[in-house]
């Protein structure tokens, strides 16, 4: 990972978190592509290039308890507004550590970069890889701050089957770090019931703003 918030974020992995003091640490971006919010608890991190002061000040302006000023809509449009840049929702972050062994589950790796589905993980990760499975898909890839990330593809037909789960695992094998990390929206309950049954424990919140 690189600079300050991977920093942080690797010490998050460690289970060692920043103080649950009710601040607010601004740092710089680590890539131009993400800027953003992760909320740890009772302490936020929030990741721009834009003036410190200004996001200091606007935190104070948000009408929301100071706890939550950072995940605040109003301070999020601000920031979004000040940037330029748009973000999708706020996820939940989970962090496993990678397992050994080899999956157990088949796999075919996709290494066209036209496929759809790698050109599109391309828009938000570096360094993707894509397997497919019979009714699923793996993705892996370097997301912020360098970090691995893994996001699944089950088809509908094939959900019931233990077809996710089996993925998430095999995604631990594979990963070539020593931990993996993945967002859910809270509300796909489904999904965070998946990640948290295949080792994935809950370590923050985030929004992640994007250019374009």
């Amino acid at each position: 990972m690189s600079e300050e918030l991977g920093r942080i974020l690797t010490a998050a992995a460690r289970g060692e978190f920043p103080p649950g003091d009710g601040a607010v640490t601004v740092v710089r971006q680590p890539a131009a592509r993400d800027a953003g919010v992760v909320a740890f608890t009772a302490h936020s991190v929030v990741f721009t290039d834009e003036d410190p002061q200004w996001v200091q000040d606007r935190l104070a302006a948000t009408d929301s308890d100071r706890l939550a000023a950072a995940m605040n809509p109003g301070f999020l449009c601000a920031l979004m507004a000040r940037t330029g840049r748009s973000m999708n929702t706020i996820d939940l972050v989970t962090v496993a550590g990678a397992l050994p062994g080899r999956p157990g589950i088949e796999l075919r790796e996709i290494e066209d970069p036209e496929h759809p589905r790698v050109a599109r993980a391309l828009k938000y990760r570096d360094d993707v890889r894509v397997w497919a499975a019979d009714g699923g898909v793996l993705i892996l890839g370097r997301g912020l701050a360098g970090r691995w990330e893994v996001a699944l593809e089950v088809d509908e037909e094939a959900r019931g089957r233990g077809l996710g789960l089996a993925l998430a695992r095999a995604a631990r094998q594979l990963v070539p770090d020593s931990v993996l990390w993945s967002q859910q929206s809270p509300g796909n309950a489904r999904s965070v019931r998946l990640f948290q049954t295949a080792g994935f424990r809950p370590v923050a919140s985030e929004a992640i703003l994007t250019a374009g």
